[in-house]
């Protein structure tokens, strides 16, 4: 049985990444390899484990057109004006049920809280894709409607 060896540049070719990110992958631990000299070798079966597993990130294997339909994110902070802690805290597990119950093609999305006591005021820090924080926006607009 003959064993393939690959060569830093060769993977940077194959997989159409920089070489310092294949040599990062190296040093990371996330693809094995054996030091030849002062260059690295990669074995062909330690290759395919990383490129088909959890090794290789998604952006760089999904094709290009799919990555384009994430190229947009987004970040929000928003001020909402709050009677009490008990106010915010109530804000907070209603947005923040909502923002889990998004539809799953929304993609991933995040968000943080802060009650600024001195200010009476709950800080919202959002991130996600624009549908996201549509989504999210639409459910902030109606605090205003709202009694606490």
């Amino acid at each position: 049985m003959e064993i393939t060896f690959y060569t830093v540049d060769q993977i940077a070719k194959l997989l159409k990444i920089h070489p310092k990110t294949i040599q990062r992958y190296i040093r990371e631990g996330k693809l094995k390899a054996v030091k030849v000299g002062k260059s690295w070798r990669v074995d062909g079966h330690d290759l395919s484990v990383f490129v088909e597993g959890p090794g290789l990130p998604e952006k760089a294997t999904r094709p290009l057109s799919e990555r384009h339909k994430d190229r947009i994110r987004v970040s929000a902070v928003v001020d909402i004006e709050v009677n009490s802690m008990n106010e915010a805290m109530r804000l907070v597990d209603m947005l923040q049920a909502n923002l889990n119950a998004k539809p799953q093609e929304y993609g991933q999305a995040s968000m943080t809280a802060n009650y600024l006591e001195s200010e009476l005021k709950l800080r919202l820090m959002l991130w996600g894709n624009e549908k996201v924080i549509k989504y999210m926006m639409e459910d902030i607009s109606m605090i205003n409607d709202m009694e606490f």
